[in-house]
């Protein structure tokens, strides 16, 4: 891997911080940052090089995919030579009117690769917008059809679905990050959060409190969305699938639409490709993000039925007024196509069932400590969670010295690393989690 770190075109990392400190918002930080961000001068495979060495270490394993994007590690040859490849033809091009070879293969490949059913895709920017898209869909689909009081979403707590505007209506109002909106933005309904493991059994209890919601209100409901199997942003829990085949009967039963928000689950992470799949079922929309291009550039997916948009194709509007300036865009398109077939081209179940292996023998033992309330791994997902909020720096620190890139948030220090992460590799990210967990 070079080491651009002395190059004499590159800032030294003194004169880096204090341009960021003060010009660059962080995400979820104040302005000023309290804290300096570590220099990343250079990655590839599962280790970020840093421009100056943090806690004795001048590169670190990477423990979180970048927010779970990069799931195939960096500067990836395949990768690399999709983009550059398609650079050499065009970078961008405008979608309305327009069309290009790797927007229409990524979206058939999609179609080919999702639950059975999905026809239809819509490109756009982020995980975000892809939710912003799916629920407009929903409600221009019921306008559409001729029940226009059909606007409300149900949701269960413990969700969270992105930062922008009705995205953050249906993450949990209380105790999440978007509380502070809650007396503005739209009024959604909330179910209480689904039982905790993955392997536990459908509480009858549970689904009579999803039917006497979704039968209760669905005259006013357009769609219910969960993300399915693993809530991410907002708690790292873990549900059983049963649950999602409980929603898909109960949406036909009252006649209300689906959506799966698989940002985060989407391509692998929990074992099945889409989570979707551990239920043997298919949503009416379903948002794709994130590990989408394999971490190399921003692009999000938003797929539906023929049915959803037959709807709203035929309404008084007979389109999706929607169109963002990089829809579509052919570099973003191009890598995202060679991603799946990196993904799909090997034995992607085996390499996630070894490191589901490999974070159970690492993180169980952490159960017994101090402090954790619980130890839970799906898939290529490690998660510690305290009974108290985690001191981020102090965590972060942690395990830093332990050459491991984590950031912790709530009460959460928890792990999704790239899925070519080799075993000693994964050892040492298991050391960072704990780690971290002991320190904070």
């Amino acid at each position: 891997m070079p080491d651009q770190r002395h190059s004499p075109d590159v800032l030294p990392a003194a004169e880096l911080l204090a341009l960021d400190r003060q010009h660059v918002w962080h995400p979820y930080g104040p302005m000023p940052g309290r804290q300096d961000p570590l220099v990343v001068a250079s990655a590839s495979g599962v280790r970020l090089r840093l421009a100056e060495p943090s806690e004795g270490q001048d590169e670190l394993v990477d423990g979180m995919s970048s927010w779970w994007s990069a799931i195939h590690g960096y500067n990836h040859p395949a990768l690399n030579e999709a983009v550059t490849g398609q650079l050499g033809r065009m970078a961008h091009v405008m979608f309305g009117g327009l069309t290009h070879e790797p927007a229409v293969r990524l979206a058939a490949k999609l179609v080919e690769i999702t639950p059975a059913g999905l026809e239809h895709v819509f490109l756009a920017d982020s995980g975000s917008v892809s939710v912003e898209v799916a629920v407009k869909m929903c409600l221009q689909y019921w306008r559409s059809v001729g029940r226009p009081a059909k606007t409300r979403l149900l949701t269960w707590r413990g969700g969270y679905h992105g930062d922008t505007w009705q995205p953050m209506a249906v993450c949990d109002p209380e105790g999440g990050m978007h509380e502070l909106w809650s007396g503005v933005l739209p009024r959604q309904l909330f179910a209480d959060a689904p039982p905790s493991g993955f392997g536990a059994p459908v509480d009858p209890a549970y689904v009579a409190h999803l039917r006497s919601l979704v039968e209760a209100h669905a005259d006013e409901l357009a769609a219910v969305i969960v993300e399915p199997v693993v809530q991410g942003a907002g708690g790292m829990r873990f549900h059983n699938p049963g649950y999602l085949r409980v929603l898909r009967e109960l949406c036909d039963e009252f006649g209300v639409l689906l959506i799966l928000d698989e940002i985060a689950t989407g391509f692998g992470r929990t074992g099945a490709l889409f989570a979707a799949d551990h239920a043997g079922i298919t949503p009416d929309v379903m948002c794709l993000g994130k590990s989408l291009t394999g971490g190399y550039l921003t692009l999000s997916a938003t797929l539906c039925t023929a049915r959803v948009a037959d709807g709203i194709s035929r309404g008084e509007v007979p389109v999706l007024a929607h169109g963002p300036t990089f829809m579509g865009n052919p570099l973003a398109t191009a890598v995202a196509l060679a991603s799946i077939d990196l993904l799909l081209g090997q034995d992607w179940q085996r390499e996630v069932k070894r490191i589901e292996a490999g974070l159970l023998e690492g993180l169980t033992p952490a159960a017994s400590l101090p402090g954790v309330k619980d130890v839970r791994v799906l898939g290529a997902i490690g998660v510690i969670q305290l009974d108290h909020q985690v001191d981020m720096s102090s965590a972060t620190r942690a395990a830093v010295r332990e050459g491991v890139w984590l950031r912790p948030f709530r009460d959460l220090i928890y792990t999704m690393p790239p899925f070519v992460t080799g075993d000693g590799d994964l050892a040492r990210i298991c050391r960072g989690v704990v780690a971290a967990a002991k320190e904070a």
